[in-house]
Formats: structure tokens, sequence, C-alpha cells
């Protein structure tokens, strides 16, 4: 027997005697975002359910920064042994398309723990804007290119990125306008000093309602449980519109496929817990629970996608 099949079995022998104790200490949690986000909020409330079946604790290490930059550095510099997980936004897939000098490759240096949840985004207007479809919006921006303004919560978000590949597919040139965080840019909206925006739809609902906002699409590739009765932008007649706002549970690459599936396990068995469901359903979040194969082709379709709009948009990475 050749040294290479040695060392490959000595490979899977060591891989299988670390999987078989897995876990015999604390987990951390790498979360890129400061406490209290929509991550932390939705993570906090699977954690004693995923603590129960993988029988010991996950710890949170908030490393915010960088639009989840830094923390995701901390992933993917960490050992794969499963004992370094962490947790992204849409930021991480569209990060790619922005920055052209990320510290780590996001297609190579992750493995996909499972999609978490995915929370519905929808496209709102002024009540002053005198639309009431997607097909209509577009008529109206036609004839007034570089007039319309789209407000989002900075640039290389959801957001930003959602107005962008609108531009591309209607052939409109709506206007972005980056602010520093969700809460001007709504108020800004709300004001009517801007138009429109594409943004959470529990962040807007409360607008929406009270008549402040009009929401005329979603852009999930379904209807959203959150809102049933608004027409996705696939239905409103953008073929191919969509837009995900996934949150995942990820680890460095290289974890090996058994200590990969029981954290993974932990993770559904969470999110099928009907008190877990019920809640993330209340707070307009889809509960997803991927497997391991579908998060890593999802993190790979999505990172080509936005790459793909950023260049038809003419964005530059920096």
């Amino acid at each position: 027997m050749n040294r290479w099949w040695l060392g490959l079995m000595a490979i899977a022998v060591s891989s299988a005697a670390l999987s078989q104790g897995f876990p015999n200490k604390l987990i951390r949690v790498v979360n890129p975002a400061a406490p209290g986000g929509n991550s932390d909020v939705f993570f906090r409330l699977l954690q004693p359910k995923m603590t129960e079946v993988l029988g010991q604790q996950l710890v949170f290490d908030y490393r915010p920064g960088g639009g989840g930059i830094v923390g995701g550095e901390a992933i993917a510099r960490s050992p794969a042994d499963g004992y370094t997980t962490g947790l992204v936004a849409a930021s991480f897939v569209m990060n790619p398309s922005m920055n052209k000098k990320l510290p780590y490759d996001t297609a190579k240096d992750f493995i996909g723990l499972g999609i978490i949840v995915d929370v519905p985004s929808g496209l709102v207007v002024h009540p002053s804007l005198p639309v009431k479809s997607i097909k209509e919006l577009a008529a109206l921006a036609k004839t007034r290119p570089g007039q319309l303004f789209c407000s989002s919560s900075g640039n290389g978000t959801v957001g930003h990125l959602s107005v962008e590949l609108f531009n591309t597919m209607a052939g409109t040139k709506i206007t972005h306008v980056p602010y520093k965080g969700a809460g001007p840019a709504v108020i800004d909206l709300v004001a009517g000093h801007v138009q429109l925006q594409f943004s959470s739809l529990p962040l807007l609902t409360g607008h929406v309602q009270s008549g402040r906002l009009r929401l005329i699409a979603q852009t999930g590739e379904k209807r959203s449980g959150f809102a049933q009765d608004i027409p996705t932008m696939i239905e409103a007649g953008m073929p191919g519109y969509v837009v995900s706002s996934g949150f995942g549970f990820i680890g460095p690459a290289g974890i090996p496929r058994p200590i990969a599936e029981r954290l993974n396990g932990a993770l559904i068995a969470s999110l099928r817990d009907p008190a877990n469901r019920k809640i993330l359903l209340e707070r307009g979040a889809d509960p997803i629970g991927s497997t391991l194969e579908e998060h890593d082709a999802f993190i790979k379709s999505e990172i080509a996608k936005w790459i793909k709009v950023a260049r038809q948009a003419g964005i530059e990475p920096q």
C-alpha cells in the first residue's frame, strides 16, 4: 500500500474519531453584526433547541464591521473542526460584487451549514408617486430618467442591488441614494424626499398599513405569508426578478462531513419546532432549513448573480 493511500486512510480515521466525539466543548457562533440585529434575534430564538440537540452551548462572538467582512474573515481563518461557526446575511453573497480585495474567497473558504430564514422584501413607493404597479413604475421611470430616487441603507446592500437589478431588467434609470442605515432611509422616504425603496417587509408594514407608503410588489420567488395579497415581481410582469434576503449558518471550509451534518441537523430541528416557527413567521421571517448541498449551491449562485448585476449597472468594485 503506497504512502498516498496510507495518508488518505489516516485522514479518514482522524476525521471519524473527531466526529464521534463532537461536540465536547462550547461552539462559537461569530456574528458579523452588532447585537440586536435580525441575525442576532433569529438565532437566539433557535439557540435553546440547538443546544438541546447538540448537548453543548452555542456562544456568541460579535465581530461587526465592514458590511460583514470582519466577521467573515474571523470565520474563514478559524480551525475547521466545527467549534467555530457563524451567521451571515445577504451582504455575505453580495460583497464579492462590491469589493475587489476581500480577505477571503466567499465561494471557497466557507461551508454552508444551512439557510436559516428568508426575510421577504418589497418595493414601496411614496403615495405622491402616481403608480400602483410595477408596469406603471417602469413606464413612469422611462419618461423621467434619473429623476426618481430610491433610498437604501447603503452601497452594496440588498436595497441598493435590488434597484440596480430593476434598472437592468426594466431599462430604467432610477437613481440610487445610499443612507447610513435603514432607519434614515425609511424616514426620508416617508417624508417624500425620495420616491421608492426596496426593503424588508417587516420594516415597512407599519408605514404601509397607515397609508404613509404604498406596497406594490414583493421580491421573493413566491408570495410570503407576511403579504399574501401582494404580487411578486414575477407575477407583476418581471420574469426572473427574485431577490432573497436570506440569513445563513456557515463555518470555515473543511469541516468534516459528519460534523457539518450534526450542526445542520440541529439547525433544522430547531426550525421545525412549532413554537419557533410560529414566532419566526409572526416576525416576518420565512423558516427555510436547507440541506448542506442546497446552501452551498445557493451561495455560489447568488455570488454569480450579484456580480453580474453590478457589472451590468456599471458598478466598479472598490
